[in-house]
């Protein structure tokens, strides 16, 4: 299973153009919580709960799935980033990524991120960028995070804040070669998987438990990315466009219209072959 998936994960990424090119190749990672039994010991959660979750590597360039891993629902988030994201890649993730020592890490692998972190960080500024006044961007600084002696990242960091809609969020990253306002627009891409995750559980209902061990679960969960693949693939390849519910359904009415059509053609032949049996027997 994993190999179809993989095999179609790189079909599907060479056949759909990149929404972003000159972004680079861009890899939302986020988890997902899967609602177990209490059977399904593996999944530990709490005394009173067992979930399992997925770790997800999302494509924003192409909006498909890239890689998953499965583990119980205590594991930590942060140690699977390395595991998903490739050299060359840049991983954007949420706040729950946050780590001063991760953000050396990926950047001594040749991984990039782009990440949100809390607002009351601390900071040694070493260079400020100029913003402009009509810009979303209020701050861009290359900085030191954390505290020095304690939790101060080795590597410098690009730390950008903008403001939407009055919020304001803080990112940081390595694209040192990219604009504060591109950083911007990157982490506004991370809600793509969040859509795919709402997509995927509401349309091809995935996290209705049908296997209760580890492997099975795993299967399940992949055969619902191998259908989404197909999906990209079929919407690419006939409509020029990318996965969406109307022609989810224009599909699912081709496949019961090809079905009913087998069915009446089973009928008539069956009864174009018993009369000819009857007829058989009428002359003898």
């Amino acid at each position: 299973m994993f190999y179809v998936f993989r095999q179609l994960q790189a079909e599907a990424t060479n056949i759909i153009p990149k929404a972003h090119a000159d972004l680079g190749e861009l890899i939302a990672i986020d988890g997902s919580y899967i609602e177990t039994v209490l059977s399904m010991h593996w999944a530990d959660y709490s005394d009173q709960k067992t979930k399992a979750k997925a770790h997800m590597a999302f494509d924003l360039n192409r909006s498909i799935p890239s890689d998953i891993i499965l583990t119980d629902g205590k594991v930590d988030e942060r140690p699977f980033v390395t595991k998903l994201l490739s050299p060359g890649q840049t991983g954007v993730m949420d706040r729950g990524y946050q780590s001063y020592k991760d953000f050396d890490l990926w950047q001594s692998e040749g991984k990039h991120f782009v990440c949100r972190i809390r607002f009351d960080h601390q900071k040694t500024v070493i260079l400020c960028n100029p913003v402009a006044e009509e810009s979303i961007v209020f701050y861009d600084s290359v900085v030191l995070l954390g505290t020095k002696g304690i939790n101060q990242t080795q590597k410098q960091v690009r730390l950008v804040g903008y403001r939407v809609d009055h919020k304001e969020y803080w990112i940081a990253t390595d694209r040192f070669d990219l604009s504060a306002e591109q950083i911007a627009a990157i982490y506004k891409e991370r809600w793509l998987i969040e859509k795919f995750f709402a997509w995927w559980k509401r349309h091809l209902k995935v996290y209705h438990i049908i296997a209760r061990s580890r492997y099975g679960l795993t299967m399940q969960i992949l055969a619902g990315l191998i259908t989404y693949l197909l999906l990209a693939i079929y919407c690419q390849n006939h409509f020029g466009e990318r996965v969406s519910i109307k022609r989810v359904r224009q599909l699912r009415i081709q496949i019961r219209n090809e079905l009913q059509g087998m069915k009446i053609a089973r009928e008539r032949s069956q009864n174009f072959k018993e009369q000819v049996a009857g007829h058989g027997l009428a002359k003898t």
